[in-house]
């Protein structure tokens, strides 16, 4: 990690050596660290060879600003998903400049595979033969899925509550799935007693700050994307903060890099039930940690432990937070699909709920450039339509003619 100069604690501002500790040793779990590159050697690195020359179509194509030496090996590829801009959902929201970038490709169907794919190449570099996490899903079912490939055993800690096609997806690829009795948090606290006391690497992305530099990759690439262009605004739906924060870094850094002059706003949004990090933001104070209820478990998170990132992401790119309800997110889930045919998670959706209520409320104006990210697949949790969707029973093609007759 010698392209890493430093890294610094978002509680008390104390700087450390790279290498020696994951969390500021004052401050605890608290102290979640912030990691800073040698900026000036990536600047000399992208002169020699411009992101436009390169071959490399993965997330792994921005080495310069990564916590690793080499490309690793023996892994799905993860990254360079597709920005869509589609002419119909852009009529039907009346958002000409509309995007989707849509992270329900990657191998497990999430974003999160950005940051598992981080921890696994940083744990198979170090010579550890075991990586460990809790999840509320998706992370789980990340890890699980990109661990398989370089043999690397796989430990995952899930809340009882786990929808059943994320479990089932882990356990067909993970060592061992430990289902905590509680809730998200419950899991997180056993696991990160458990991966100390086995020394397993840390893959909890709250935690470990090597794993957001991986989720800040999605933004590196809109930018590429977007023809080396700014959107007005990039929306994101908000759990622990780690994707909000990653987005942030990577215009942060591009700016830092000479590339951009300005950092687009960032539209956090939150279930109704689940919205710490929202309430914060707009009472401008710290998250209070309260119990989490929604559909959309990947972002059911009461008490984030990344919020320090994710508020900073939202005050310095002068964003905006917002909350929307189940009801809105399901809404979205099903225009989503009928309007770009792209099938998203309920927390996948959620950003495009928070979108559709910002441009409602005047937030976001109809001439600004819009990308939303959809981090996670439909497949994910496709129970929660359950009661939303028409399906038409018929038992010939006369009750079709029947049904079309009656319908138009």
């Amino acid at each position: 990690m010698g392209k890493v100069a430093r890294l610094v604690c978002m509680k008390c501002g104390a700087e450390y050596q790279p290498g020696r500790f994951i969390t500021c040793p004052e401050c605890g779990l608290e102290g979640i660290l912030d990691v800073e590159f040698d900026y000036e050697e990536a600047r000399r690195s992208l002169e020699k060879s411009p992101l436009d020359t390169r071959q490399e179509l993965s997330m792994f194509r921005y080495l310069e600003i990564l916590p690793l030496d080499d490309l690793p090996q023996d892994m799905l590829k993860v990254g360079w998903t597709p920005l869509y801009r589609f002419d119909r959902l852009s009529k039907t929201t009346d958002q000409p400049d509309l995007y989707l970038k849509d992270d329900t490709v990657n191998p497990s169907g999430s974003l999160k595979d950005r940051a598992s794919a981080i921890g696994i190449a940083m744990a198979v570099a170090e010579g550890r033969s075991a990586i460990a996490c809790a999840s509320t899903g998706n992370a789980a079912s990340s890890l699980a899925v990109l661990s398989a490939s370089p043999g690397l055993s796989c430990y995952i800690f899930v809340p009882e509550n786990i929808p059943a096609a994320k479990l089932y997806q882990i356990g067909a690829c993970a060592t061992r799935v430990f289902r905590v009795k509680g809730t998200y948090e419950d899991a997180f606290d056993v696991a990160t007693d458990a991966i100390a006391r086995w020394k397993w690497f840390n893959r909890n992305c709250a935690i470990n700050p090597y794993l957001v530099e991986g989720k800040k990759t999605c933004s590196l690439e809109i930018y590429e994307q977007l023809g080396y262009k700014v959107p007005d605004w990039l929306v994101v739906s908000v759990g622990d903060g780690c994707i909000i924060s990653g987005q942030y870094k990577a215009f942060k850094e591009l700016r830092d890099l000479g590339e951009i002059s300005r950092i687009p706003r960032l539209l956090g949004v939150q279930a109704e039930g689940a919205s710490p990090i929202v309430d914060a933001f707009n009472s401008s104070t710290e998250v209070v940690p309260a119990r989490a209820k929604t559909i959309a478990d990947s972002i059911r998170v009461g008490k984030p432990r990344n919020w320090r990132k994710a508020l900073r992401a939202l005050r310095e790119s002068q964003g905006a937070a917002i909350k929307v309800s189940d009801e809105e997110i399901v809404e979205s889930m099903i225009l989503l699909g009928h309007e770009s045919g792209v099938f998203a998670e309920p927390a996948g959706a959620a950003g495009f709920a928070g979108f559709l209520k910002a441009r409602k409320e005047g937030i976001i104006k109809r001439d600004e450039c819009v990308v939303v990210i959809v981090t996670g697949s439909g497949l994910k949790d496709p129970t929660s339509l359950e009661g939303s969707i028409e399906v038409i029973d018929i038992a010939t093609s006369e009750n079709i003619e029947q049904y079309l007759s009656s319908n138009g």
